[in-house]
């Protein structure tokens, strides 16, 4: 039987926890929130904009919501040292407002939406006569209800620990279906410190590692999942010994490490950069777009596709040998390059990187110590 905690403790510990963070409660308006985002006192950050994902019909509803008094849940603000606020919830809801306002820049939704572009109301349920309608065709008295539409804004104060901001924001935000672990790390992890989250969004911009990812899906890109791959190679390369089941939680701690300043994970930037680059070329000069295809059918060629081991296998695999190999040396590139092939060709790489059950810490090391013992027989 556990022994029970003393109740004292446990407030105590509470207490020591509250006076990290300081809190505020607001009534704003929504054209006084249009006016801040205008104006620059409140900030979406481009990796948090990427996730608003409402229709139209979503859109639309929430603006007749908004007309017919609905209560409208709290959004959750930080405030920065400068005093601006950063948005960390009640990003569907703002964006909506201001795309009816056209007031909203989406590039990453199809159709592109263009500041100037206002929202027609469409699959309005309850007063059916707004379907069709822009802001432009609402009475004055409407417009003016729209503009005094207000919404509690909870702000976390500046000076507040940033630790909590984080863990706040990561709580707010864990399970929303429109997230993927990636957006969420940068939207988040960059609170602790923002150096690693944005060292990986501008290696992820390397002209090498972008012609050896050609083939992910504009997608998989707009869920950043090129950067979570730049991300999986340094937590692999750097801390692979962590890994023990879960990729997520693997990839999330890794960066926590390395981006929490009261953890102080070693990590050489520059060091890390010149690496990153001379792996990425040497692959590029190689195997190019088919850097992490995988064998066709038949097992006698490489297709362009991508296969996520590989990756893992590759860019890790290549760790012991990338100081000895000149990328320079023409001849030597031919050799690697054979190299390559013949372990992609290979039947036992094959059945190490396909199937199921290859996601664990057994099937990880198995592939990227075949390809790691390939690479340095022939350096």
């Amino acid at each position: 039987m556990s022994e029970i905690t003393n109740p004292i403790d446990v407030i105590t510990a509470i207490d020591g926890q509250l006076k990290k963070v300081n809190t505020q409660s607001l009534d704003l308006s929504f054209n006084e929130l249009l006016d801040m985002k205008r104006s620059g006192e409140l900030d979406v950050s481009p990796d948090y904009q990427r996730l608003f994902r409402w229709s139209e019909g979503a859109r639309s509803r929430f603006i007749e919501s908004l007309l017919l008094e609905m209560p409208v849940p709290p959004i959750y603000v930080i405030e920065e040292e400068d005093g601006k606020y950063l948005l960390i919830d009640g990003l569907q809801r703002i964006s909506s407002y201001l795309h009816f306002r056209g007031e909203l820049e989406a590039s990453h939704l199809d159709p592109v939406i263009n500041i100037g572009d206002k929202l027609k109301l469409v699959d309005c349920d309850i007063v059916n006569q707004l379907n069709g309608l822009t802001f432009d065709d609402l009475s004055t008295a409407l417009q003016i209800k729209l503009k005094r539409a207000f919404v509690r804004v909870e702000v976390v104060r500046k000076g507040s620990d940033p630790k909590f901001k984080y863990h706040m924001f990561k709580r707010l935000n864990t399970g929303g279906d429109l997230l993927t672990n990636q957006q969420l790390r940068n939207c988040t992890i960059r609170l602790l410190d923002p150096t690693f989250n944005d060292f990986i969004i501008r290696m992820s911009e390397d002209e090498d590692f972008k012609a050896c990812t050609e083939n992910l899906s504009r997608d998989q890109k707009l869920a950043a999942f090129d950067q979570e791959l730049v991300l999986r190679f340094f937590a692999l390369k750097n801390n692979r010994a962590g890994f023990v089941h879960d990729v997520a939680d693997f990839l999330t701690e890794y960066m926590e490490a390395v981006s929490d300043p009261d953890i102080n994970v070693s990590f050489d930037y520059t060091a890390e950069e010149i690496n990153f680059k001379k792996t990425f070329s040497l692959l590029n000069k190689t195997l190019g777009v088919k850097s992490f295809g995988i064998a066709n059918k038949n097992g006698e060629s490489i297709t362009k596709g991508f296969g996520v081991y590989h990756f893992e296998a590759f860019t890790v695999g290549l760790q012991e040998s990338i100081g000895k190999i000149d990328e320079n040396d023409p001849e030597k590139l031919k050799e690697i390059e054979a190299c390559l092939i013949s372990i992609k060709l290979d039947n036992t790489f094959i059945d190490l990187t396909t199937g199921g059950g290859k996601n664990s810490k057994g099937p990880l090391a198995s592939r990227i110590d075949f390809v790691t013992k390939k690479i340095n027989e022939t350096v």
